[in-house]
């Protein structure tokens, strides 16, 4: 070996660490109702997930806290609602712009709450967070433009529950189009991911937006489920797991709340032996890898051409080995901490039952850390399409890779399971991403990419993976009443 190689043997990146100083937090958090904040009767930890270091006490939400909340919201709702839209939009503005000037304040606590590593809360989730205020600022004042021969008329009170994977993006889907529509809020983020949340109150208070307009209460699945059940909520938008979601469904059928549904999937990547094959592993490893997996969206099951099969899941172990997985806050990282113990041993059952029915697993070598809940990223190869990983929705950096022959053949598996909301392709031809893309059952198709938003494009599902629209015009239509 030349002196030249063993350097390149021993180089490797060094630490390059953001700094915690920026985010100052409370030693208590209670629940934001009415412009204020109500002191909670009873509390929780929350962690973060790298290191298990406590962070903060926040509240538990009861049923007395979501009376107070929904109550806040129809006072607000009047005079909210009936303000000149262009007045609605000026304050969306300011709630875009103040979040682009805390970003690294929030992509900083994003990550340090949630695992993720910092580039992406930093490079994605602020950025879009932003952009989907701006965005719908913007129709604020011309929603009879966007729902011609109709009079848009905001519903009510909207009842709101969003996951632990992206809570601020999560959060300006759900906030942004409601409140552009004319709407009042009550929000519940997730109960291991709750502080940018939180901080998010100070962004409301610093545009000065009128109390009671949004509300926002932490606390577990029984203040989800009180929020979900409250008579004075008229509109509930959930994302989430679709077990939770079918029970939303089934407690809501009669009541006449308008209700969208956001849920799991299964999306096949379906990749072509004339694609860019360089490019579709950096897809590949964007589609299931970024954020750990924990993407409703992710590309989790690989079909490959099987003339290209073996090339292709070669470049991707080597792929692999390159990934860093560690402390999220450093910008080298690559995949950062399971979001929760619950969710760290939902993986490893579910791994362990891919090894168990014949599937071959590989995972390169990393040194995870001690402390914390960490995953390395996985390929199972030789998978049947009855194997539970590759029909259940993992939620973790786990890949199980399919081969076909035909385009025919790839949609049938594509389509093998009980979700439908996305799918990606990869392929140089042009007529053949058209054909895939009218026969594979997903609410989102993406051609030579994989995993990318923008609040101009509506984003959701069928089947199991639920029904309603956000992002785009689509999005802001299930907080108005179209009448003529």
């Amino acid at each position: 070996m030349t002196e030249l190689e063993q350097v390149g043997e021993r180089w490797d990146y060094a630490p390059a660490p953001e700094s915690r100083e920026i985010v100052q937090l409370r030693d208590r958090y209670g629940h934001y109702v009415g412009g204020t904040w109500r002191e909670a009767t009873d509390t929780y930890t929350t962690i973060s997930p790298s290191s298990e270091e406590p962070l903060a006490q926040v509240g538990q939400g009861t049923a007395a806290d979501v009376d107070a909340a929904v109550a806040a919201a129809r006072e607000a709702f009047p005079v909210w609602g009936a303000l000149r839209p262009a007045e609605r939009a000026k304050y969306l503005f300011r709630i875009a712009r103040i979040l682009q000037e805390r970003s690294r304040e929030l992509a900083v606590l994003e990550s340090l709450n949630g695992g993720k590593p910092i580039k992406e809360s930093r490079d994605v989730d602020l950025p879009l967070a932003a952009a989907h205020f701006f965005y719908y600022a913007g129709w604020a004042d011309k929603l009879e433009y966007a729902f011609p021969n109709s009079t848009p008329r905001p519903l009510g009170v909207a009842g709101q529950i969003i996951p632990w994977n992206f809570p601020l993006l999560m959060l300006a889907w759900k906030i942004a189009p409601a409140l552009a529509a004319g709407n009042t809020v009550v929000l519940k983020p997730a109960e291991t991911t709750p502080l940018t949340a939180l901080v998010f109150c100070d962004v409301l208070r610093q545009a000065e937006l009128p109390p009671g307009v949004v509300n926002i209460l932490t606390g577990d699945g029984r203040t989800g489920a009180a929020l979900v059940e409250h008579p004075g909520i008229d509109k509930v938008a959930f994302t989430g797991s679709t077990e939770v979601g079918k029970e939303i469904q089934r407690r809501l059928a009669g009541t006449g709340k308008r209700l969208t549904l956001e849920l799991g999937g299964k999306a096949a990547n379906v990749v072509f032996d004339d694609c860019a094959l360089d490019q579709a592993v950096e897809g590949i490893v964007n589609g299931i890898y970024f954020n750990q997996g924990h993407v409703c969206c992710a590309g989790s099951r690989l079909l490959l051409q099987e003339s290209i099969a073996e090339q292709a899941v070669d470049k991707l172990k080597r792929r692999l080995g390159t990934l860093r997985v560690g402390e999220p806050l450093d910008k080298n990282t690559d995949v950062g901490a399971i979001n929760s113990a619950q969710q760290l041993a939902k993986i490893r059952e579910l791994v362990a039952s891919g090894e168990e029915e014949g599937a071959e697993i590989f995972q390169p070598e990393c040194r995870l850390p001690e402390k914390g809940y960490w995953f390395a990223p996985t390929v199972f190869t030789n998978v049947a399409q009855s194997y539970r990983i590759a029909q259940e929705e993992i939620f973790g950096p786990v890949l199980s890779v399919l081969t076909f022959r035909t385009p025919e053949e790839a949609v049938e598996k594509a389509n093998n399971t009980a979700y439908g909301l996305s799918a990606g392709v990869w392929t140089e031809k042009g007529s053949r991403i058209l054909w895939m893309a009218e026969r594979l059952r997903a609410g989102v198709v993406w051609a030579n990419t994989f995993n990318r938003f923008d609040p101009t494009s509506p984003f959701g599902g069928y089947r199991e993976s639920g029904f309603g629209r956000e992002g785009g015009l689509h999005g802001l239509a299930p907080y108005l009443e179209l009448g003529e």
